[in-house]
Order: C-alpha cells, then structure tokens, then sequence
C-alpha cells in the first residue's frame, strides 16, 4: 500500500552556531531560508543580550515571530472583511443595474 504523504529529506541547517537536520517535506531552500531567518533574528537578539542563553533567546525570538503572526492574522482578517463588504457592495449595485434595465 502506497503512502500519498511526501517522502521528507533530511536539511541541513545552522541556527546559533548549532547544526540542526531537519525532515522536509517540501523545497529543501524554503527550509533553509526560513532557518537563516529564524538565525538572523536569533542573533540579533543574542546581539542586543550579550549575557542571555540560548533558552532565553529562542523564548524571545518565538514572541517576537507570534506577535508578528498575531499582527499578519489581524491584517488579514481585515483585509476579508473589506473583500466581504465589497462584495457586498458589488452584488447591490449589480441588482440595482438589473432593477433599472428590468424598467
């Protein structure tokens, strides 16, 4: 029986000067660069928390990239309303065109 879920490879990756092998299922470069991300942000805070461990730095680091989760799902729920009302409004104004061609 064949399985229908894609086969993972394993990525090699380095975040805080630790090598990570992560299983992916999908583009071996999405990975990577969302580990140079996560990299980047994690030495930008160890930067600016010379005395902080790596603990306290990943802590820090997944705040920082839920809060900005948080603020995207804000934006994009924003941004269906605003569809939804167009929408809306687009399905009025097509009744009033066929109400006055309909005359």
């Amino acid at each position: 029986m064949e399985s229908s879920a894609p086969e993972k490879q394993p990525v090699r990756v380095t975040i805080l000067s630790r090598p990570y092998t992560l299983l992916a299922s999908g583009d071996p470069r999405e990975v990577e660069e969302v580990a140079a991300s996560v990299n980047d942000l994690m030495l930008s805070i160890a930067s600016k928390s010379p005395n902080a461990d790596s603990t306290r730095i990943a802590v820090l680091a997944c705040m920082h990239l839920a809060d900005r989760l948080r603020a995207l799902e804000r934006e994009l729920n924003q941004m269906k309303e605003q569809s939804g009302r167009k929408s809306e409004l687009a399905e009025q104004v097509e009744q009033l065109l066929a109400a006055v061609e309909g005359r």
